[in-house]
């Protein structure tokens, strides 16, 4: 009996490491940008995730070499096109059906597509109108060619709501509004997230009076905020249930988020920007997602994803140069993974 209980343990105890697994391979992954002019080649990076376990990649337009590196690597893709090409999928089902033909099917059977970013924080702006009937235009395509998996999205800086504090305060900018309800009906249809840039350093750096270190890297051991019967110990949380309120708000409750970046700088802003303040950041974030809601949705663990791969030193300011995990020799910029 001793030794079926043992087994039966055991048993119990590989299926939990394999759950584990699967949902670190499911919710975490980085973003992969070629802002630099010293980065290794994609072949290698792409053997960096291998190495490194990470199971999701962003990239943000669809980089031929990339694409072919990424053949047969068995990572899960979020990909998008260029800001600028989102009016023509929006005028034009053949213009969406001409990309997804360049871009996507020749790929398909050796790359793992999950996500297509229809717009990076075009809304607001003068060319978020088109983005809804563009994510339509572009799911029309992936249908015709067989590609019904493939979750089609937009990407949202917090610029979108209208007001945020407290959490459950979160509105959408009046004027995008109607964008935002037409996105978050398609994407109810097909059970997709919203995805949104969620950078708690940005908060915190720009008004480090009022906003405390511990509320932005997890390490508050107090609420910090109590909105109603809920407590936020963390600023990541109550950015994401602003958004999941001004879904509320709009009666997109069952809409869910995901996490298109976030994370912190080791340099350019010291002493916000630390190696030590990155690692506690990006550690602490990475637990969160993989164990816990937020407040406000309990129950969903967010897919998220990492900004970035690598140091990128074509990037605008030394901060944004600074997000990486690694830098371009490939060596990590502080133990992570």
């Amino acid at each position: 009996m001793a030794s079926k209980f043992a087994q039966l343990f055991v048993s119990a105890l590989v299926l939990l490491t394999q759950l584990l697994s699967l949902a670190d391979a499911r919710n975490i992954g980085v973003c992969y940008g070629l802002n630099g002019n010293n980065l290794p080649s994609p072949t290698d990076v792409i053997n960096l995730y291998k190495r490194s376990q990470i199971d999701n990649i962003r990239i943000y337009e669809p980089y031929p070499e990339v694409l072919q590196a990424l053949r047969g690597s068995g990572l899960s893709v979020a990909i998008g096109p260029r800001n600028e090409d989102i009016a023509s999928f929006a005028a034009s089902q053949d213009a969406a059906n001409a990309w997804v033909n360049t871009n996507i099917v020749p790929y398909k059977n050796d790359v793992s597509f999950k996500w297509i970013n229809i717009g990076n924080e075009v809304i607001p702006g003068p060319l978020g109108a088109n983005v809804p009937a563009a994510m339509n235009n572009i799911r029309n395509a992936l249908s015709s060619v067989g590609l019904t998996g493939v979750k089609v999205t937009t990407v949202l800086a917090g610029t979108a709501l209208g007001a945020s504090f407290p959490p459950s305060a979160g509105v959408f900018a009046s004027d995008i509004t109607e964008t935002i309800t037409s996105i978050a009906g398609i994407l109810a249809q097909e059970d997709a997230p919203l995805m949104v840039n969620v950078y708690p350093y940005f908060a915190y750096s720009s008004d480090p009076t009022h906003i405390s270190a511990e509320y932005a890297l997890f390490t508050s051991t107090s609420a910090v905020v109590s909105d109603g019967r809920l407590q936020y110990f963390n600023l990541f949380d109550a950015v994401c249930d602003a958004f999941n309120a001004a879904l509320e708000k709009i009666n997109f409750a069952n809409v869910k988020l995901a996490v298109a970046e976030t994370g912190w700088p080791t340099a350019g802003n010291p002493p916000l920007s630390s190696v030590a303040n990155a690692q506690t950041y990006n550690r602490n974030l990475m637990n969160h997602v993989m164990q816990n809601g937020t407040p406000r949705r309990p129950g969903h663990l967010m897919e998220a994803f990492f900004f970035e791969m690598f140091n990128e030193n074509l990037k605008e300011n030394a901060v944004e140069q600074n997000f990486g995990f690694f830098f371009p020799s490939t060596e990590p910029v502080y133990p992570f993974w």
